[in-house]
């Protein structure tokens, strides 16, 4: 008896055999939303510092007095935008501030400025820091130390005895305060420190008669 073959059944998963698998069109909707995101994040960062005009610059930190010498615990960086018309030292030169001198008293925050800077040395050269006692109701109210004054001489309230006629009075004197003693004795009398000219501080310190403080703009 012959044997008579089956037919051979067409198999459908032998047709896709071999052929690439696509992802699920999910898949590359989630990685074309992440590709989206980092794009955008890069070009956020882009834009941020590019518009980021701050400069990093010194600024005090901690209280100084005129004449103190700077150390690296005195100062700070700070990052801010520029004035054109404030004179700031730059982070980078912290090294050349360190060592040196502050011409005025700086308080806390202040932004350095090179014009507040001296040589290794107090006072300056060619200046020269003078004590003088001031009384009461002759020193103005808002003076403390870096205050710019006049120092002007004022007649003895006693008569004095007929002779020559007194002389013009002296021209006022600039000068700043370096720092200020109150009431250093029991009259209310207070003892102010200024910086000033040499020449002027030996003719203030060497003045007949009061003196008299007044506050100076600029």
């Amino acid at each position: 008896m012959a044997t008579v073959a089956a037919p051979a059944r067409s198999d459908a998963s032998s047709m896709w055999h071999g052929l690439p698998v696509r992802p699920p069109r999910r898949v590359w909707l989630l990685v074309g939303g992440l590709l989206a995101m980092v794009v955008c994040a890069g070009a956020f960062a882009l834009a941020y510092l590019g518009a980021d005009a701050r400069v990093a610059a010194l600024a005090v930190d901690r209280p100084l007095a005129a004449g103190q010498t700077v150390t690296a615990q005195d100062i700070r960086v700070v990052r801010l935008v520029p004035d054109p018309g404030v004179d700031l030292v730059p982070a980078g030169d912290a090294s050349q501030v360190v060592g040196r001198t502050v011409t005025v008293p700086l308080a806390v925050g202040t932004l350095l400025a090179r014009s507040q800077l001296g040589p290794a040395g107090w006072p300056p050269p060619g200046e020269a820091v003078a004590a003088v006692p001031v009384k009461p109701g002759r020193l103005p109210a808002g003076l403390t130390e870096g205050s710019r004054v006049l120092v002007v001489r004022v007649a003895p309230d006693t008569p004095v005895e007929p002779g020559p006629p007194p002389e013009a009075p002296a021209a006022p004197v600039p000068a700043t305060v370096v720092q200020v003693v109150e009431a250093v004795d029991g009259s209310g009398t207070s003892l102010v420190s200024l910086l000033l000219d040499q020449d002027d501080a030996v003719a203030v310190a060497g003045a007949a008669g009061d003196l008299a403080l007044v506050l100076a703009g600029g």
